[in-house]
């Protein structure tokens, strides 16, 4: 008892120590921001948070610790720059999130504001003499598209199916195709207006068409507000096998407009929750308390800004997914192979999701979280061929041989990483 004492004395005079340098490096910070200011610096140097960091670690003793370091600094880093920003840009706090990646060039705003899309033109940023190609599906309202198109003098639409059917080669090509009719080069823009399927498309166009073009993003789904807004990803399936084919291709910027969301079922918008659950899960309990209220959706717009802030948080200390990025397919494993499995339409990618993170909870955590699935309209469970989803997992393209990384949840608020082989995992099923 008295070594817990003795050990929690140390932490607290440690945390004032903290506060106090926190305070003295803030003001210093804030010095940087005004001389930076003053002779139209960028806020971002890459090299010499590499540098920072790497010789803060010859400090730190403790290999184990030293792990922990780099998110920690990072962190720092991040509420410095936004410090920064806010000095010299006037970024207003309350609506965008700036995701750092390891370049400023990579790095991007998220602009979370009702009404946003009518704003398109002036909130995005591209200039009027640019040719913009604007990708929609027939599942989105057509008055998205139009109000973006019209925002550009020389603007374009292209308008494919809807559903994870069209997110194939044909669908890729028809677009790179429109493009090249259309002219456009490496200083013209592709912006997605639609879910994943439309920003999936859209960005591995942008990050092909003449080696990469500028690529802007605005989700009408809450599951792509949520998801697949933040982070880069984009891709095509080939086959039953989803997004096998794909790149890392970062958006110049991305709106998101909660008013969009009036316009879609509840179906839809469980779809999207369920990504939202299993990031408050993992890593936020207050977050994941709010998907046990009736009145859920009072707070979307809390969900929508905690999913993203929790999102940025890992992609921004893991860029191309080889490490913590990982967390992020808690649910994912066994869901994506009920998903390419299931006929098609019968079950959406979030309740795949809800279902794979079934078999992944612990006994604490698995009650709380079929009470959450259920309060929002997702399924616990299904009647799925365990063959064919086997045959699948083992497909993963996160496999690694006769194993995968999968992620557990034995507490609401926290991740585990384990290994398990495709037996284990068949077991789960």
């Amino acid at each position: 008892m008295e070594k817990l004492i003795e050990a929690r004395k140390i932490i607290s005079e440690a945390d004032k120590q903290i506060a106090e340098l926190f305070e003295k490096r803030m003001q210093a910070v804030k010095q940087v921001a005004e001389y930076k200011k003053e002779r139209g610096l960028p806020v971002f140097d890459a090299a010499r948070e590499a540098e920072l960091i790497k010789r803060n670690m010859e400090y730190i003793e403790d290999d184990e610790i030293k792990e922990f370091y780099v998110p920690f600094i990072r962190d720092t880093m991040s509420v410095s720059k936004d410090y920064q920003r806010k000095i010299i840009e006037g970024v207003p706090e309350n609506n965008v999130i700036r995701v750092e990646q390891t370049s400023d060039e990579n790095s991007y705003d998220i602009i979370l504001e009702r009404g946003a899309l009518k704003k398109a033109g002036e909130l995005l940023g591209i200039d009027k003499d640019r040719k913009v190609l604007v990708v929609t599906d027939t599942g989105v309202p057509r008055i998205y598209a139009d109000t973006v198109a019209w925002c550009f003098e020389d603007s374009h639409i292209f308008i494919f199916p809807e559903g994870e059917k069209s997110k194939n080669f044909d669908t890729y090509r028809a677009i790179c195709q429109t493009l090249c009719d259309a002219h456009f080069t490496r200083k013209d823009a592709v912006i997605a207006v639609g879910g994943g399927v439309v920003g999936d498309m859209a960005g591995f166009a942008a990050a092909t068409y003449m080696r990469g073009i500028d690529f802007y993003n605005i989700p009408t789904t809450l599951l792509s507000q949520v998801d697949s807004s933040i982070g880069g990803k984009a891709a095509v399936d080939l086959g039953r096998f989803k997004n096998i084919i794909g790149a890392f291709y970062q958006p110049k910027k991305v709106i998101i407009d909660p008013d969009v969301l009036g316009t879609l079922p509840k179906r839809q918008i469980a779809n999207g929750l369920a990504e939202s659950i299993k990031m408050a899960a993992n890593f936020n309990k207050d977050l994941f308390e709010i998907f046990l209220k009736e009145d859920y959706m009072e707070h979307i717009e809390k969900i929508i800004e905690g999913s993203l802030k929790i999102k940025k948080y890992v992609v921004q200390q893991d860029e191309k997914e080889t490490g913590l990025r990982k967390v992020l397919n808690f649910g994912h494993t066994i869901g994506h192979a009920i998903e390419a499995t299931a006929e098609y339409g019968e079950l959406y990618h979030g309740e795949c999701v809800a279902l794979g993170m079934l078999p992944m909870c612990g006994k604490n955590v698995r009650d709380k979280m079929v009470a959450a699935l259920e309060n929002v309209g997702l399924p616990t469970e299904f009647d799925y061929d365990k063959n064919k989803v086997y045959k699948a997992l083992c497909h993963d393209k996160k496999s690694q041989g006769k194993s995968i990384t999968a992620v557990k949840c034995e507490e609401i608020g926290t991740f585990t990483f384990c290994e398990m082989t495709n037996e284990q995992l068949r077991n789960l099923l």
